[in-house]
């Protein structure tokens, strides 16, 4: 059960989701004009590591408004995106409408704590967790469990999410000034501006979120029967988090020649134990 402050928190963060879903879909950096028109599916070094995706049961936890989800179906998944924000949920089903893939993907609207409750235990081949996701969570050991809740015995897990070495940071020097550990109280901001060009103002600007280290993300999922496939830390990031980032591909974004290479991003695979 959420505690009264977390739930003010989380109620924070939903208004500012919901007011980034209009900003976003107009975004430059999702394009979504080009990606219905050139029929664009997943990211291909993902799909490298994920593997075929035809006939597998995917839930994509933390949709936002489908882009990602969509694009599995693309490839033959059938796929369940769940989200917390009304308008993302709403945005991702016109989404899924328009570009004729209402037939193999469905929208849920609920938070990730009642991600098993809501879709169903052991119902998954695959979870898949896309960038910018478990700040945005109090507790990395509830997600795990839900995580394992939902994957059937053999089922894996697909993670990619900002480094949370990066996240305790700030500033072009990345200098940390918060935990890097897992806290009680999240970090607070109050920012006009998404991570996308944004055609407005957020006008929801107060937001909430939790950092989670390397080692309490693993064991919280070995706690819950997960077996650890791949943990593949990056030197690259897929937004310019930081003004001085130099783009090196599509959605790919390194320090400045001459910095030191520090983790920005890291890709985790686990399966599920059981038969």
């Amino acid at each position: 059960m959420t505690d009264e402050p977390t739930a003010d928190f989380l109620q924070a963060n939903r208004a500012m989701w919901d007011d980034s879903v209009e900003i976003h879909a107009a975004s430059r950096f999702y394009d979504v004009a080009g990606w219905l028109t050139d029929g664009r599916g997943p990211r291909p070094d993902e799909l490298a590591l994920i593997g075929p995706v035809e006939g597998l049961d995917i839930c994509h936890l933390q949709c936002h408004f489908g882009m990602d989800t969509l694009s599995l179906a693309r490839v033959g998944a059938r796929i369940t995106g769940l989200d917390f924000s009304p308008a993302a949920i709403a945005r991702a089903q016109a989404l899924a409408d328009e570009s004729g893939l209402a037939a193999r993907a469905r929208f849920v609207l609920g938070t990730v704590d009642e991600a098993s409750a809501l879709l169903g235990r052991a119902a998954f081949d695959l979870v898949y967790v896309s960038l910018g996701a478990l700040c945005w969570l109090p507790s990395v050991a509830r997600w795990a469990h839900e995580v394992a809740a939902l994957l059937r015995p053999g089922g894996r897990l697909f993670l990619h999410d900002a480094h949370p070495f990066a996240q305790a940071c700030m500033g072009e020097e990345l200098v940390p000034d918060s935990s890097y550990f897992e806290e009680v109280a999240p970090r607070a901001w109050d920012e006009e501006e998404t991570y996308t060009d944004a055609i407005r103002p957020l006008t929801a600007t107060v937001s909430y979120e939790w950092n989670h280290s390397l080692g309490e993300i693993v064991n919280a999922l070995i706690g819950e029967g997960m077996v650890l496939d791949r943990l593949i830390e990056h030197d690259w990031t897929s937004f310019a988090r930081l003004e001085s980032m130099v783009r090196i591909a599509d959605q790919r974004y390194v320090l400045p020649e001459g910095s030191p290479r520090l983790p920005l991003s890291f890709t985790l695979l686990a399966t599920r134990s059981g038969s």
